[in-house]
């Protein structure tokens, strides 16, 4: 049966997403790259395999999250989308 198997990425939407990245960087630390996101790196299952998991802000007023209108999205990671997929039918 095929599954979630982790975190691709966590979005959201800010007033200021200058200003809270900043806070972010001085508090906890996590320091953007040059598109403003943070990538969190680990191990897949204990091996010398390599994961991401994005972190990102928006703009408040941003079309990223169309069609939906909810201030955040998260991205699943799946082995096979195509089987997790036919599963569903």
């Amino acid at each position: 049966m095929e599954r979630v198997i982790g975190l691709g990425g966590i979005f959201f939407k800010a007033q200021n997403p200058k200003k809270l990245r900043e806070w972010y960087q001085k508090h906890l630390g996590m320091t953007p790259d040059e598109y403003g996101s943070v990538v969190f790196e680990w191990n897949h299952q204990n091996s010398a395999k390599k994961g991401h998991t994005v972190w990102s802000l928006f703009p408040k007023d941003t079309d990223y999250f169309k069609p939906g209108d909810a201030p955040f999205m998260i991205n699943y990671r799946v082995a096979d989308l195509d089987k997790l997929l036919e599963q569903q039918i």
